[in-house]
């Protein structure tokens, strides 16, 4: 038996082998949920000459990729506790990432390659109870034999909300803001809005129906206050879902607790409602699950457990009655009612939470800083690449602020390797080379010299007797003959001379140090008063001084400062 892939599918099979001839570099390829990854891993199976490896962290996903290659001309094991399975000698294994890891001394196959289903799990650094660093040890384990054993990961969302982006560079060519990623390249990547305009995945219908006093929280004690505060307004909730789903096939509503859920149990026809949480005992979840599947319950609730490994096309009803932070975890759960089905033309999204996402955005990679903040695209002065970052604009659409750090665009000039862009929008400059650091650095990136953190200077100076703090609130400029005074304001209208006399050079070099270098966008040292001009003049936050015997000694200046310590005009 055979299958034909979509154009998208087979172009990602393409960059996988197009990609792998040339580098060892381990990749990604993003897809949203309902995109077909399992038929890709599928191709790829029949295509590799070697063993490889599926892994994948739910028994579901195991069997499912598993029924997909079998249906290719290729042998297929499975290792699965879960499934009561653990054989690996065939062309294929497909395995859970807790049967393997426990298991690694069977698994001496002459591998070529380490697909990663659902990758986003994987994670460098921690080892909490996901299994996070059990998919560390599986690869260190095969690669130990063979270090080029290629790694392949596959995700619908190529972000942690608490580490940030898994990979490094995109095939589009920008990279991302993270250190020691999982994984270096994404290779392929096709948005929802993409596989909805082909007709490849149903087209979702979200109503933005936030409640007044339906506040919930991330914290789950809070979320429960509330929700026991104001129990008549999850029976209505319920009761609004009957209505709006009154013939539809099957609704999928994600709770905000276990307590949550149950509640919301309470007020749907027991006979057709299912429930699952973390605590539901493996057999009763199959059970479920199943009987969902089958359309014998319309009504299958759930807390943290349904945003991946689940496939079940005639869901076409999302409700989504839990608060995220994560644009990543909202496209998840609104995915699950994507896939196509022969009776449903939509997917009805009812967000009761306000969360108040586009599917069809990008993710930033960060959490939104405030309520006000949006999406904004910010070119580079420097290689003109289009950046995207959290920002504020005005009524007309205007950009009053971004929160953007570093340029992601990269820079191939041919001769050598390419490289990210240097250009920063904020930084911390090293005060022993003048090297721009991220705004975060706690060493130098150039000489290695320890980066004072703006959070602990300031504290130190409050604390001194002979130190003085000023809160700059305004910057003048005067000129007279050769020589350039700054004078600084605080909020309470004192003023801090800052002098410059431009016929000697040590003068100079101590303004392009201290002032110059922190002209956005970047601009040549100053070599003449008159290019000097008010407007281009950077104001710092703050400013720390020195009580001497000759005066006010100017220390440090503080610019694009991020920190708890209160600004000028801030409560």
């Amino acid at each position: 038996m055979s299958f034909k892939l979509r154009d998208y599918q087979l172009h990602a099979v393409k960059s996988v082998i197009t990609h792998f001839k040339k580098s060892n570099d381990s990749a990604v390829l993003v897809l949203p949920t309902g995109a077909g990854k399992s038929l890709i891993i599928a191709q790829l199976a029949q295509l590799a000459k070697r063993p490889i490896l599926i892994v994948t962290h739910v028994k579901e996903l195991v069997e499912q990729n598993a029924q997909k290659i079998a249906m290719l001309d290729v042998t297929v094991d499975i290792f699965s506790a879960g499934l009561n399975q653990k054989n690996n000698q065939a062309q294929v294994t497909v395995g859970s990432i807790q049967s393997i890891s426990a298991n690694l001394e069977s698994f001496t196959q002459d591998y070529s390659l380490i697909i990663i289903d659902e990758c986003h799990r994987v994670d460098a650094n921690d080892d909490d109870k996901s299994g996070s660093t059990q998919y560390q040890k599986v690869i260190e384990f095969i690669q130990k034999k063979d270090k080029s054993v290629k790694v392949l990961g596959l995700t619908a969302t190529p972000y942690r909300l608490s580490k940030g982006w898994i990979y490094k560079r995109h095939y589009r060519g920008f990279v991302r803001e993270i250190e020691n990623p999982i994984f270096e390249t994404c290779i392929y990547e096709i948005a929802i809005s993409s596989l909805i305009r082909q007709k490849h995945l149903t087209p979702a219908n979200i109503v933005n129906v936030a409640i007044q006093n339906y506040s919930l929280f991330q914290n789950e004690q809070q979320t429960n206050e509330v929700l026991r505060k104001y129990p008549r307004v999850t029976q209505g909730i319920c009761e609004d879902i009957v209505q709006k789903s009154e013939v539809k096939l099957g609704v999928i509503i994600f709770a905000a607790t276990v307590e949550h859920a149950k509640e919301i149990q309470k007020y749907l026809a027991n006979e057709k409602t299912g429930l699952i949480t973390g605590q539901t005992k493996i057999k009763d979840r199959d059970q479920i699950i199943t009987s969902f599947k089958q359309q014998q319950i319309k009504y299958l609730i759930n807390v943290s457990v349904l945003t991946t490994g689940f496939d079940a096309p005639h869901v076409d009803v999302i409700a989504i009655l839990r608060k995220t932070e994560s644009v990543s975890l909202y496209q998840q759960m609104i995915g699950r009612g994507l896939r196509l089905h022969p009776n449903k033309k939509e997917c009805l999204v009812l967000d009761y939470a306000g969360n108040n996402y586009d599917i069809h955005s990008p993710e930033i990679g960060s959490k939104k800083p405030n309520e006000n903040a949006q999406i904004v695209q910010v070119f580079c002065p420097i290689c003109e690449f289009a950046n995207q970052f959290w920002g504020i604009v005005d009524e007309d659409g205007d950009i009053i602020e971004h929160y953007g750090r570093r340029c992601m665009g990269v820079i191939d000039n041919g001769f050598e390797e390419s490289k990210q862009c240097d250009y920063r929008y904020v930084f911390k400059q090293c005060p022993t080379c003048m090297e721009e650091n991220d705004i975060a650095a706690r060493t130098c990136q150039s000489c290695k010299a320890k980066l004072i953190d703006p959070d602990d200077m300031l504290k130190n100076a409050l604390n001194l007797k002979d130190h003085l703090v000023y809160r700059v609130q305004d910057v003048q400029l005067e000129k007279e003959g050769t020589k350039v005074t700054l004078n600084y304001f605080d909020e309470d209208g004192q003023k801090i001379k800052d002098s410059y006399d431009f016929k000697y050079p040590k003068a100079k070099t101590e303004f392009n140090k201290n002032i110059t270098s922190h002209i956005q966008p970047k601009v040549d040292d100053i070599k003449f008063i008159d290019q000097i001009n008010e407007s281009d003049i950077p104001k710092p936050d703050f400013i720390i001084c020195k009580k001497t015997k000759y005066g006010i000694e100017i220390q440090h200046r503080i610019y694009h400062y991020q920190g708890k310590i209160r600004k000028a005009n801030q409560l």
